[in-house]
């Protein structure tokens, strides 16, 4: 039983939308609680609320899920493309729920994207107030100055927008590239190749490898792993996380051997749509 709820929030837990849709979707009149349209979020629902959306009524909530997916390059993290691009949601498989993303990666980057059917779980981790640390693998052009990259531990601002500590170290020089570990907290739109750029060091691949405690692991370019029931519980009850594969940190292949990583699939995940 789930105690008195705001109903953005339970919209989201029943994993139609996050709480911000919902909020539209209230103003847009497409609500309704015991018969009545809302007029706004500022409203509370019970287990026992008959609550509506478009006319249909609302499944009970699912728990919360959570899955790690290695998205690769060329897809967007979006419901839906006016250009007719592919989506991840386009490679996902028909088995799954309705989920939403934590965070993002931009067209061009791959690597872990978290993905939940509750929108409150989305928003709670990606709340800055987790100090969660992105880790990124990045290959560049150019002859890297560790002294700089070193200077990044200190933030920097660049055309007005200030960046936080940046956790960066070159992991190996070949002639005119190279393969940088990043680590930061904060995850700005395009931190980390805007950052780069302006240490003259263009990003020619760019792998999230880490968010938070979740690895990517041995996932394959396009495979989806649900994370273990009892350490998303775990972690939602604030204890310590099971060290279990993709959990915790295995062991993370160098990166010069051109892919992410050479390990088989886990067993239990699934493989994108072709």
């Amino acid at each position: 039983m789930i105690g008195a709820e705001r109903i953005a929030k339970r919209l989201a837990r029943a994993g139609l939308c996050s709480r911000r849709d919902a909020e539209r979707w209230i103003a847009q009149g497409r609500v309704k609680v015991d018969g009545q349209v809302l007029e706004s979020p500022a409203f509370t629902v019970t287990d026992k609320s008959r609550i509506e959306v478009d006319g249909k009524p609302l499944a009970d909530a699912d728990r919360p899920r959570l899955w790690r997916y290695h998205k690769p390059t060329g897809e967007l993290v979006t419901a839906r493309d006016p250009q007719g691009r592919p989506t991840i949601f386009d490679s996902l498989p028909r088995s799954m729920p309705r989920v939403v993303t934590v965070g993002r990666l931009d067209f061009m980057s791959e690597g872990l994207l978290l993905l939940t059917n509750d929108g409150g779980l989305a928003r709670r981790l990606e709340l800055p107030a987790n100090g969660w640390t992105r880790r990124y693998r990045a290959r560049v052009h150019g002859l890297v100055d560790e002294g700089r990259l070193a200077a990044l531990a200190k933030g920097i601002t660049i055309e007005g927008v200030r960046y936080g500590a940046i956790e960066a170290k070159l992991e190996r020089q070949q002639r005119t590239n190279a393969w940088l570990e990043i680590a930061l907290a904060e995850g700005k739109n395009r931190e980390v190749r805007r950052v780069l750029a302006h240490l003259d060091l263009p990003v020619m691949r760019l792998i999230r490898i880490a968010f938070g405690p979740f690895y990517l692991g041995e996932l394959e370019r396009g495979e989806v792993v649900e994370v273990p029931t009892q350490a998303l519980d775990n972690l939602l009850g604030l204890k310590p996380p099971p060290r279990k594969p993709g959990w915790a940190r295995p062991h993370q292949p160098r990166p010069h051997q051109g892919r992410a990583h050479q390990a088989r699939p886990h067993q239990g995940g699934h493989k994108r749509r072709r």
